[in-house]
């Protein structure tokens, strides 16, 4: 009920829902570009259509009652964010569990312009051994959805250009927010 009732949300709204669940059982699904506090409620509203069970982070403080149990229902699991570092192990940890598990993320990890995006959900993927779906929310065009598969080759530079040229057309809410596809200077590679 739930999947057809989010189905007509983005119907009724002129959004196309493109792709579905990922043909592996574990991945990194990234979505890009994150530049409105409504890319994630149509990045749920997606989830919720197409069945997807993914997990991902919300800050800590977004956890009080009643919209904590809402959001553990939803996938949301809480990060602390004063804790450097531990969201990569802590996403790593959850994809290495049993069973099927995706583990959602925006790239850029704010809704704020950035030089580049940041390299969390790339070292989530190699430290898990998990490709990457390319997740878009295209404002432009009222499509929104799972792309292509990435695997990650080690070379994170003409990894980067992979999805720089995927997403070199999907247009953000505010497009003059959106983060350039391009790897930190302090990246490895």
């Amino acid at each position: 009920m739930l999947s057809r009732l989010a189905k007509a949300i983005l119907r009724i709204c002129g959004w196309t829902a493109v792709g579905g669940v990922p043909a592996v059982h574990k991945a990194v699904v990234i979505a890009a570009p994150h530049t409105s506090n409504w890319d994630a409620f149509w990045a749920l509203t997606y989830k919720v259509a197409i069945g997807l069970d993914v997990k991902f982070f919300a800050k800590n403080s977004l956890f009080w009652f009643p919209l904590g149990p809402v959001l553990k229902s939803l996938g949301a699991v809480p990060l602390d964010r004063s804790a450097a570092g531990s969201a990569v192990n802590q996403a790593i940890a959850f994809l290495e569990g049993p069973g099927r598990c995706y583990f959602g993320l925006a790239p850029e990890g704010t809704r704020s312009k950035k030089a580049a995006w940041k390299t969390g959900f790339y070292r989530i993927a190699e430290g898990a051994a998990v490709p990457i779906y390319l997740g878009f929310l295209d404002y432009g065009s009222r499509r929104l959805g799972i792309g292509p598969m990435l695997t990650p080759t080690g070379d994170i530079r003409a990894d980067f250009n992979i999805c720089r040229q995927f997403y070199a057309s999907i247009e953000g809410r505010w497009p003059d927010k959106t983060c350039p596809v391009v790897v930190p200077d302090d990246a490895a590679g």
